[in-house]
């Protein structure tokens, strides 16, 4: 049973919400849009949420928070319309940046929305509404009160490509009078790795098996994959990007770089390196797009001039220091680039994704703190598509050897798309085995 103390918190901490909403949609237009769904208000009649079934087709309900689970959504998605044939997605979400991706994965018939804030009675508005027939959760999101409403209603709540960290299973375990109950009340856990599934075991959720990353199974858009091949044979340096950024790192890249140019040749090694990293371009990707501006303006305050991603019409303008201020475009950065920094793990932040640079053929340098990909980021370096150093300042170093050596940088290439190519199939089998088990559900007609 859901704490009412939980509830009631929920209940309170609206107006906050609704102002964090208006604050953001101040630098992110897309936090003002259709606020009210959050709290389970439709623009459409009541009765619009019958039209699938007055269509013989359901709604699948997927929700994907962030403009990462999106992404890796999309695989899911596409694997589930084969499977499934009479579905229609409802797409939730949590960030501006994960709605606005999620508009390309929407057809005709399906719908998209926010994800309800976690009140009794937003929650049950949400599923009143759209009666969707089973719920996948996307990585992480589980909600006490949105879980406890979907198994009073009898529909499946499951958590796909699950991942949990052993930080946040601490943290899980802290507040256990409610986390315990969520994680317990799922249907069926598909986790992506041994030690996701064994720390969402600890938590009482019911684990069914580990089917992998979606992530692994992404295409990179071949337009920006040929984009990027264009405006690479106009270059006549090497490319790094230091991809996914976060708050601080920029800072100590700039510092970095910065050393380089007051460099003094007095050693044949030091000139060596301050030659290959006067000559490389630089090129910063923000994790975020509200720091965009921020990013440009630190890079011009150290002394750096600045080229926008967004300023470019016909291709990369002469600049130090190229800015990605660009969403949706990681396959062009990555294909572009030669080797990546890997933002979030030079900060205790948990690093970010690493597997669409692989895909990309793009080898990648990561600090020490990848907890969040743990898995991922073992598995590349056994493969030699990634390595790692204790710092910022050693990863810059890492990144210039593997420039200076040819042969080094090939198979750092060659391992990078092979790791790429080694781990897919997630999605297939994520989508199987929820067809099995709406099937053995009697929620839908075994389809296998």
């Amino acid at each position: 049973m859901i704490g009412s103390l939980y509830s009631v918190l929920m209940r309170l901490l609206q107006p906050l919400v609704r102002a964090k909403l208006r604050r953001r949609a101040r630098a992110e237009p897309g936090y003002g849009e259709c606020i009210e769904e959050r709290f389970g208000h439709y623009a459409e009649a009541p009765d619009a949420a019958a039209r699938p079934a007055d269509k013989g087709g359901f709604y699948v309900w997927v929700h994907a928070v962030s403009l990462g689970e999106t992404r890796a959504a999309a695989v899911l998605v596409e694997q589930l319309r084969l499977d499934l044939p009479g579905m229609r997605l409802l797409l939730t979400h949590g960030t501006a940046t994960g709605r606005e991706q999620g508009r390309v994965l929407l057809r005709e018939g399906d719908a998209q929305v926010w994800q309800p804030w976690d009140t009794p009675d937003a929650v049950q508005r949400f599923l009143t509404h759209f009666q969707p027939r089973v719920g996948l959760l996307v990585e992480t999101e589980v909600w006490p009160n949105m879980v406890a409403a979907c198994a009073r209603a009898n529909m499946p709540l499951c958590l796909v490509n699950a991942r949990l960290s052993e930080k946040s299973l601490r943290q899980a375990q802290m507040l256990a009078w409610v986390s315990g109950p969520a994680y317990r009340g799922l249907r069926a856990v598909w986790a992506q790795t041994p030690d996701d599934a064994r720390r969402l075991s600890q938590l009482g959720a019911p684990v069914m098996g580990v089917t992998g990353n979606f992530k692994f199974d992404a295409t990179p858009d071949p337009a920006q994959l040929a984009q990027a091949r264009a405006w690479r044979q106009a270059l006549a340096r090497p490319v790094v990007v230091f991809a996914s950024s976060r708050e601080g790192e920029e800072a100590l890249l700039l510092e970095v770089l910065k050393g380089f140019r007051s460099l003094a040749p007095v050693e044949y090694a030091q000139a060596a390196t301050k030659n290959i990293a006067s000559g490389v371009q630089w090129l910063i990707v923000p994790r975020h797009p509200q720091r965009f501006d921020a990013v440009v303006d630190l890079c011009r305050q150290q002394g750096f001039t600045v080229s926008r991603r967004s300023e470019w019409p016909g291709g990369a303008q002469a600049a130090d220091i190229w800015v990605g201020d660009s969403l949706g475009e990681m396959a062009l950065y990555y294909a572009l680039s030669d080797v990546a920094l890997l933002g979030g793990s030079f900060a205790p932040l948990g690093g970010q994704n690493l597997i669409e640079a692989a895909a990309c053929g793009c080898p990648v340098v990561m600090g020490p703190h990848t907890f969040n990909f743990a898995q991922a980021a073992e598995l590349a370096m056994a493969a030699g598509a990634a390595s790692e150093a204790p710092d910022l300042p050693q990863a810059v170093d890492k990144v210039l050897a593997l420039l200076r050596s040819a042969h080094d940088f090939q198979v750092a290439v060659n391992a990078a798309q092979v790791f790429g190519q080694a781990h897919r199939g997630a999605a297939a089998r994520t989508a199987l085995a929820v067809c099995q088990l709406l099937g053995a559900d009697g929620v839908l007609p075994q389809t296998h």
